[in-house]
């Protein structure tokens, strides 16, 4: 395979009523740091998350608070087959909870998509082993909003709580 490059589309399957988060990062400790995030930011947070070695025995390393979702991470990042990436798949919260904390953890070079839509992982892989070329986040646009999906854009945010 010297010199080819083969891609491939990973289907991420987010669990029911969950929302995931998943980027770079380096560095063993990173599993570690990122669950240190994550409960200090939101103390009863239920969340399962896994990071990909990219050297030694390649291993993906996983934490979490709920026993389900970790083996969920876990299992998806090893199908992705990417080192150095990292996924947290998360209950009764949002990546709004929680990203500017992880993007304060110092390992962290990037979070490529946070969302509960569709996602794919767009995945190349040469001789040396496989990295992430993009991630496809639920669909693509349909039009342009108009001034009634204005108004209720905004009522839904007040609604949730998250405008006033």
């Amino acid at each position: 395979m010297s010199g080819e490059v083969k891609f491939e589309v990973i289907e991420v399957k987010i669990p029911e009523g969950c929302n995931v988060i998943f980027g770079i990062t380096h560095f063993i400790k990173s599993v570690e740091d990122i669950y240190e995030a994550i409960v200090n930011t939101v103390p009863s947070a239920r969340f399962g998350l896994a990071f990909a070695e990219a050297s030694g025995p390649c291993l993906i390393r996983h934490e979490g608070t709920d026993e389900e979702l970790r083996k969920v991470a876990a299992e998806t990042l090893l199908k992705i087959g990417c080192g150095h990436t990292f996924i947290i798949f998360m209950r009764d919260m949002y990546p709004i909870n929680v990203m500017q904390r992880l993007k304060a953890v110092p390992e962290v070079c990037a979070i490529l998509a946070a969302t509960a839509n569709p996602l794919q992982v767009v995945v190349a892989e040469t001789s040396q082993g496989r990295g992430v070329v993009a991630v496809i986040d639920g669909f693509k646009p349909k039009g342009i909003e108009s001034e009634e999906d204005i108004r209720k854009r905004r009522e839904f945010l007040r609604k949730i709580g998250y405008k006033f």
